[in-house]
């Protein structure tokens, strides 16, 4: 209680106005069992210097990606962000405003959106772009309730190589809003034929982009299949910066692109908060979830931009709406457009090939080590190895040597024992040589 303003007399006039003798009256309905009878089990109060002083030797047990050499990925890379990202997203204007449902005073709000619309549609390869999504997992969720709008069917098929926690979003989803998904199992080569799932009541079909275990696909024979039998192509990128080198979704006859675009401009921030992409056709716009900014004149003749196309909940009435989990993450948003726009096309080619030269050294060292054995014959800047042992026990002895060598598989498909021995490894460019030797000396000597 030390640290709430009020005093005795405050609480006393507070309880006379409500008519209560007592703060445990506010409480009597309330069964006595519940009530606690002593003081929680909790250290006593502290000065601010002494928490700040406990907090920090906790975190300090932490090994975070940015004191060690560092091969995670899985869906969220780190990535250098210049220093000028933070500098003007922290700006007052920016950091300070929500969500412009009076879009006519915020412009420089509904510009930034544009903008970031005009580069999601030219990175995806796509005609139309909506304003940013929650995060990588629920836009893709909602490609997939779009495409069943769209089709008027009602089953989903999702690739062995979609990151298993973008399928869970779906089928949590499908489970409470009736609509059916067919996952493939595990691809961890990269050879699964999807074209033997799909069938008349087939919705769409959702692969992602370099996929999950890293393989890199081009989709332009399964679009065919999928649009021959009334299906749709959603693709899912994870890792953004492949879009800078890979051929885009788009061109390869997507219908849908989604993608997380947590690797520009947005740390890793332990999980969050990302921005979702999420990208189609001109014919499908009035089916696209969230919001969509647009340009325009006004009575003078002067360029302004406007709230297009609303379709969530908080414009329009809830039967028409597409979806309500379509807030856009807007200085997240902000942040993918500034790093982006910093970069320009030449900039973010030279990451992508710089993320890829550096991934190949690395797979083609570590494949070299007696046992290891690498699953892709493509790859960007992420790959899949078998290891001869369990892919845990050589992470946290790899992290006891102050290297965060990987992601096991099998902690994102718990209970599957043929996947026990593949390591998830990914290298951008803030990977260095000396890096590299060091994740191959470490190996060798975990797996002696």
């Amino acid at each position: 209680m030390r640290y709430l303003p009020l005093t005795e007399e405050d609480r006393r006039a507070m309880l006379a106005a409500i008519g209560v003798q007592s703060v445990d009256a506010l409480y009597s309905d309330v069964p006595q069992t519940v009530h606690l009878t002593k003081p929680v089990d909790l250290p006593g109060f502290k000065s601010e210097l002494e928490v700040e002083r406990h907090i920090g030797a906790l975190a300090s047990k932490n090994l975070g990606t940015g004191s060690c050499p560092s091969f995670l990925g899985a869906g969220a890379y780190r990535h250098h962000i210049p220093a000028s990202v933070d500098h003007l997203i922290q700006r007052g204007e920016f950091l300070t405003s929500y969500t412009p449902y009076q879009p006519e005073v915020t412009q420089g709000t509904l510009q930034y959106l544009f903008e970031f619309q005009t580069q999601v549609a030219l990175l995806t390869g796509m005609d139309v772009a909506n304003a940013s999504m929650y995060d990588g997992a629920t836009a893709t969720c909602e490609a997939v309730t779009m495409a069943n709008r769209v089709t008027r069917r009602s089953r989903a098929v999702l690739s062995g190589g979609l990151h298993p926690h973008y399928r869970e979003v779906i089928e949590t989803h499908g489970k409470f809003t009736g609509f059916e998904v067919t996952a493939a199992p595990a691809d961890a080569k990269g050879a699964e034929d999807l074209s033997r799932l799909i069938d008349a009541k087939t919705s769409c079909v959702v692969v992602q982009n370099p996929s999950f275990f890293g393989h890199v696909h081009d989709l332009s024979d399964l679009a065919k299949v999928c649009h021959d039998a009334g299906a749709l192509l959603v693709v899912a990128v994870t890792e953004v910066v492949s879009l800078g080198l890979v051929t885009p979704p788009g061109e390869m006859g997507a219908d849908i692109v989604t993608a997380e675009g947590q690797s520009l401009g947005v740390p890793l921030s332990f999980g969050g908060p990302y921005v979702g992409l999420f990208a189609t056709r001109d014919k499908f716009i009035r089916q696209m979830p969230g919001r969509l900014t647009g340009q325009t004149v006004d009575v003078d003749g002067k360029r302004g931009w406007v709230l297009t196309l609303s379709t969530r909940e908080q414009h329009i009435r809830r039967e028409k709406a597409t979806s309500n989990i379509c807030t856009n993450s807007g200085l997240c948003a902000l942040a993918f457009n500034i790093h982006l726009t910093l970069l320009g096309e030449a900039g973010l080619t030279k990451l992508a090939e710089l993320n890829h030269a550096t991934a190949s050294r690395l797979a083609d060292r570590l494949s070299a080590i007696p046992g290891v054995t690498l699953f892709n014959e493509t790859l960007f800047n992420e790959f899949t190895l078998a290891l001869p042992k369990p892919a845990t026990e050589v992470v946290e002895a790899l992290a006891r040597k102050r290297i965060l060598g990987g992601v096991p598989v099998s902690r994102l498909y718990p209970g599957d024992a043929s996947l026990a021995n593949l390591l998830l490894v990914a290298a951008t460019e803030t990977v260095s040589d000396e890096d590299i030797a060091a994740y191959e000396a470490a190996l060798k000597e975990v797996l002696r």
